[in-house]
């Protein structure tokens, strides 16, 4: 059976499009990260039962996975850096730091299913149409062949919204998703179906507005389009 997966936007970052891979902003850090992690610990009984957490690459949702979900790092819950949860453009804020310097400043993540190629955007990286639907129905697909049932995911509202649901996302919010393996989306892929608890709120936290961009949680043509306007304007 496909795992239950809650769907996290990192917390508020020093985005520039001129800053490669930019950190938290303190804001971010100090103050969003707590008060996800509080509202998670307190509110959310799902996410007392992540069996596995999958985290983009990049310095700000690292950053996220490890100040946020610190209540389940400790208890020993495997964190899993993966390139293809990564966001989708290639501008300097959107391209990782050298893997080195990711491993000495979180050495027990488990880095062995990291792509290669990254922080390169080549390939399935690209910022193109192709690219990003192939790397969302890797990400899909990967996810519902994961044993676990329940799998939080630290990732960019970006690629949530392109690759993963079509839904939008508030800084250090999430929400929760089954995976249907229908296989109707636009790439055939399984079928991201977000539950009523987030749906109907515009987010676990409410940081969002209601609904999807297309009006249903499946990858859409239309929100890639969306997406690539805000980046050239």
């Amino acid at each position: 059976m496909a795992p239950t997966v809650i769907l996290i936007r990192h917390a508020e970052a020093l985005h520039n499009y001129t800053t490669p891979d930019p950190p938290l902003t303190e804001n971010g850090l100090d103050i969003e990260c707590s008060e996800l992690s509080q509202y998670l610990l307190n509110h959310v009984p799902l996410s007392h039962h992540v069996e596995l957490i999958v985290t983009s690459p990049l310095q700000r949702t690292l950053q996220t996975t490890q100040h946020a979900l610190d209540f389940l790092i400790k208890r020993g819950i495997k964190v899993i850096p993966l390139a293809e949860v990564q966001e989708t453009t290639t501008n300097a804020i959107d391209k990782g730091s050298p893997l080195p310097s990711l491993k000495e400043r979180w050495p027990d993540y488990d880095w062995s299913e990291l792509d290669p190629i990254f922080p390169e955007k080549e390939g399935i990286y690209e910022f193109s149409e192709r690219a990003l639907l192939e790397r969302g129905a890797w990400a899909r697909k990967w996810l519902a062949s994961r044993p676990e049932k329940v799998i939080a995911v630290v990732s960019h509202a970006g690629f949530m919204r392109i690759g993963l649901g079509n839904c939008r996302y508030g800084n250090a919010d999430y929400r929760i998703f089954d995976l249907d393996d229908r296989s109707d989306s636009v790439d055939k892929g399984p079928v991201f179906v977000e539950k009523e608890s987030t749906r109907s709120s515009g987010g676990g936290r409410g940081k969002a507005r209601t609904g999807s961009l297309a009006g249903s949680c499946m990858i859409s043509s239309t929100c890639l389009a969306i997406r690539g306007k805000r980046q050239r304007n």
